[in-house]
């Protein structure tokens, strides 16, 4: 390894989102540093295997740490598994001579914060949700670097950004692509167009409440394309308008370009992608984990770029006497997207890359004085 690259490893591992923002801003990296060495810390028991390596990044496995959140018997059995994932998470920062850590949270994160502590290597944390994990509010203990997507997030030294995104995402003009993009999905050039999505893995309730509304909103003149996610089937009659029903979408900037709104859960990325590109979106928050989707929403929502609906009022009734007025509406639907724009942070990924290497800049000041104080 040239010792003039930075040698960063990234720990975000086991669900998309973690594993999604860390890649996000492995990208960033590389623009701003090309011949940057990255290394991925993850497990062997969720998405890492097929995510990191599709993005094109050496990837290390070490022993998940999941941290339960009660008193049980799996928190009996953390001291010794923490301890033999943190020396494995060691070896892999000795070996690939890791300059910095960045952890974006998830079971692999507090191993690699607690082994780079323990090496001195700079720790740079980065939190996409609005409730912080037990990983990255440890790590917020041991840096100052800390980063999160939205302002409020109760984290110690923490810095709003906005989450790292791809370049799909925030390089989309989503007027330039609209034509080409509902070509893509078989729907009409004009009017307008409603996309639904549950996220990967679609949501029962938003399903159900946007299909059995389906001749309501073509009585309106409103298009659908509805991502039911791979495990849902919705079945909606032919009609004049296109109601197009696929059970996934790997390249969403073109559904996003196709769409004048959406209905979707309120994940981090979701609220942080629909924001970035200025869609506007009714949001029906995971009704699970304490509210925490409900909270990545709520800062586009009270800039009026976002409606809030909970899962247990969401309904067809709710979609023909709520929702409907505003999709047939294009002068909301235009002040809504111009809200959303203005909440939305496209440079995240390149401002947390800019801080990382100077992270690493620091800490070679730092080396080359201590050589030069010991001759």
């Amino acid at each position: 390894m040239s010792p003039s690259r930075s040698r960063v490893v990234v720990a975000g591992g086991h669900s998309a989102g973690h594993i999604e923002p860390a890649m996000n801003f492995a990208d960033a990296l590389r623009l701003l540093d090309a011949a940057a060495e990255i290394t991925a810390l993850g497990t062997v028991h969720g998405l890492d295997t097929t995510l990191v390596p599709a993005r094109g990044y050496p990837l290390e496995l070490i022993p998940p740490v999941p941290l339960p959140r009660k008193p049980n018997r799996a928190l009996l059995r953390t001291p010794g598994r923490l301890r033999e994932s943190v020396l494995a998470a060691g070896a892999v920062l000795e070996r690939v001579r890791a300059e910095v850590v960045v952890g974006f949270g998830g079971y692999v994160a507090m191993p690699a914060y607690l082994a780079a502590r323990r090496l001195g290597l700079p720790i740079v944390v980065h939190e996409a949700n609005a409730r912080p994990g037990v990983a990255n509010r440890l790590a917020a203990r041991m840096t100052t670097r800390v980063f999160t997507a939205a302002p409020g997030v109760r984290l110690a030294h923490a810095t709003a950004i906005g989450i790292p995104l791809r370049p799909s995402i925030t390089g989309l003009d989503r007027p330039a692509l609209r034509v080409a993009a509902r070509q893509r999905f078989g729907l009409r050039p004009d009017g307008p167009v409603l996309v639904v999505t549950g996220g990967s893995q679609g949501a029962r309730t938003i399903n159900a409440a946007v299909s059995g509304a389906a001749a309501a909103l073509r009585a309106a003149g409103v298009q659908v394309l509805h991502i039911t996610g791979p495990r849902h089937v919705v079945q909606v009659p032919d009609g004049d308008l296109p109601y197009v029903v696929v059970p996934y979408v790997h390249e969403m900037q073109y559904a996003y370009a196709a769409a004048d709104f959406a209905i979707c859960r309120s994940g981090a990325m979701t609220c942080a992608e629909l924001a970035a590109v200025g869609l506007p979106a009714a949001y029906v928050p995971l009704p699970l984990r304490g509210g925490e989707q409900r909270l990545n929403a709520e800062p586009v929502v009270a800039a009026g770029g976002a409606l809030l609906v909970d899962d247990a009022v969401l309904d067809r009734a709710w979609i023909e006497t709520t929702l409907l007025p505003v999709l047939t509406d294009p002068g909301r639907i235009a002040a809504m997207s111009a809200r959303a724009s203005a909440a939305g942070a496209l440079d995240a990924g390149v401002v947390l890359a800019q801080y990382v290497l100077s992270a690493v800049a620091d800490r070679r000041r730092r080396a080359t004085a201590q050589r030069a104080a010991g001759r």
